[in-house]
């Protein structure tokens, strides 16, 4: 990789363009649709290149990298195709990817060489003043090429781009990558807002007392409404079928503590024991 352009200047492009702005063999190139946006990178001195125009954002960049929403992706690679050539690497950063790439792939075909990707990374702020350069150091990033249809080499040109930045890969089929991520990320954005909505619902002069369990619980919440609005809309069959099976578990969480007895007791302890037993065996990531 010689020259990437990123499409959006958010949180994630934005730490994309810092960690890579250091490597002086990679030239990084910003597009924006607002001129703020471009001033703003450009007050950053977050690439060698931050401009409005696809046009001279795109030219001669050997990777392409979308970083803006998901429901914008098609357009914008439509709108990309006469700036692109057959050996650009085309990625993104989308948390959905069975939409992604079915309305990506067939533009794309024959124009450039097209990987999802998904960086598990990210915070409850937005925009590219929270940009890090370390934002991924330590993260998994899930790829999803089309078995059989995506170049060997562009799976390795993706694989080596999401690793210069300290990803750990790993390869799913879209499908099943929208079903794990309905679990590990979207269920969770859920509940938070659930959990937050829920207090202030029976005793909103609770917040008053919270301490860091709950700060910790419900940080993902403060995430932009719109944002997630669109992400938890894309995925909305997973998403719903994460959300019945954890409702049967509270459920089932909520019969214990009625019974109030021994037996009860020992099949509350047992959950939390086997909870706590799964959650140490998540490996750590930089904060």
């Amino acid at each position: 990789m010689k020259r990437i352009a990123i499409l959006g200047p958010g949180l994630l492009g934005g730490s994309v363009a810092l960690a890579l702005r250091a490597d002086p063999a990679v030239e990084v190139r910003l597009w924006a649709r607002r001129e703020e946006a471009v001033e703003e990178a450009r007050a950053l001195e977050i690439a060698h290149l931050a401009t409005c125009s696809l046009e001279h954002a795109l030219v001669g960049a050997d990777t392409v990298l979308l970083c803006v929403p998901v429901g914008a992706m098609a357009e914008l690679a439509h709108k990309a195709l006469p700036f692109l050539s057959p050996d650009t690497l085309v990625t993104d950063v989308g948390s959905v990817k069975d939409p992604v790439c079915r309305a990506l792939a067939p533009v794309l075909q024959g124009r450039a060489h097209f990987v999802g990707s998904h960086p598990m990374a990210g915070s409850e702020k937005a925009g590219i003043a929270a940009a890090r350069a370390d934002l991924f150091t330590g993260a998994v990033c899930i790829l999803t090429p089309e078995e059989g249809v995506t170049p060997a080499a562009a799976v390795l040109r993706a694989t080596e781009l999401w690793e210069r930045l300290g990803c750990r890969i790993r390869s799913l089929a879209p499908l099943v990558h929208d079903q794990v991520c309905a679990l590990i990320s979207h269920l969770p954005h859920l509940t938070a807002a659930a959990l937050v909505n829920t207090v202030g619902t029976v005793y909103p002069d609770a917040f008053g007392f919270c301490g860091p369990g709950f700060r910790d619980t419900t940080r993902v919440a403060a995430g932009l409404p719109a944002m997630w609005t669109e992400i938890l809309s894309s995925n909305s069959q997973a998403v719903a079928a994460s959300l019945r099976s954890f409702i049967a578990v509270l459920e089932k969480t909520a019969g214990y503590l009625e019974k109030s007895s021994p037996s009860a007791e020992a099949e509350l302890n047992h959950f939390l024991a086997i909870a706590k037993k799964r959650r140490d065996t998540l490996q750590p990531v930089s904060v």
